[in-house]
């Protein structure tokens, strides 16, 4: 499955980014597309989410596998967390 060159967010229509995944993931292909805005309200929420249900200072961050379709959450624990991956253009 192929998906758009550059997706945008369903939560806040900003453009997702490129996220290198981690060498020992389990994740399919290089990268995924992430959305980083911190003022997502999937990103804002997810505070007192996880802090209810799990009881976690944690969050997420909406996700999309480029490879095989695949969304959903992927989690963060701080606003900061995750970025230093981000793909610049012309990287994979």
């Amino acid at each position: 499955m192929t998906h758009p060159l550059n997706p945008r967010c369903p939560y806040c229509g900003v453009s997702m980014k490129k996220w290198r995944n981690p060498q020992l993931g389990t994740w399919t292909g290089e990268y995924q597309f992430v959305c980083f805005e911190d003022r997502c309200p999937y990103f804002e929420k997810g505070w007192a989410w996880m802090l209810d249900h799990f009881n976690v200072v944690a969050s997420y961050r909406h996700s999309v596998d480029p490879v095989t379709g695949a969304q959903g959450p992927l989690p963060v624990w701080s606003p900061d967390a995750l970025k230093s991956g981000v793909l610049e253009e012309g990287d994979s």
